[in-house]
């Protein structure tokens, strides 16, 4: 008999052998009260396999949330045409409305990096930090907005201005 015919020959048995001894264990396995047969393999509680909780569903965060961004964003293109428009004028309401837009379209988008990358599952430190870290310079940029706004030159001048330049 030459090498590769029994090489060819044994490779079946030895292949039925090994299933077999899986068989026999997963069977063993599954027997037993203290850990029983997970398809995936066992999960072990308090670590990362632990599932993701998800909070319950609300209609104020769902859709409504989803309106709102896309309505600011679309929001945001006339208000800026329109301060292109109304150069050499002094429209305080105008400032006031995009200059909440922007910061307030800025923090939706910065907001939902922090929210994709900074789970605070995964980082149970760093995510809530810069999440406040945000909402602090969230309001530092109103104030600074509505004080640019108030006291120096506004936003659609500031937007003449420099296109102008």
């Amino acid at each position: 008999m030459s090498s590769s015919l029994v090489l060819r020959s044994t490779l079946p048995r030895a292949l039925a052998r090994r299933a077999a001894a899986a068989s026999v264990l997963q069977a063993r396995y599954a027997s037993t009260d203290a850990a029983k047969y997970i398809p995936g393999g066992p999960v072990l509680q308090g670590t990362v396999n632990d599932p993701t909780t998800f909070p319950p569903p609300s209609r104020i965060h769902g859709s409504y949330h989803w309106a709102f961004e896309r309505l600011l964003a679309a929001g945001l293109v006339p208000l800026t045409a329109a301060a292109f428009v109304t150069t050499g004028s002094n429209y305080p309401i105008l400032d006031g409305v995009l200059g909440v837009s922007l910061v307030m379209h800025s923090h939706i988008g910065f907001d939902s990096c922090l929210v994709d990358y900074l789970h605070p599952r995964k980082f149970p430190t760093l995510g809530p930090v810069l999440k406040w870290t945000l909402r602090g310079a969230t309001v530092a940029t109103l104030v600074g907005v509505y004080q640019f706004n108030t006291n120096d030159i506004g936003l659609t001048e500031l937007i003449a201005k420099t296109w102008t330049a």
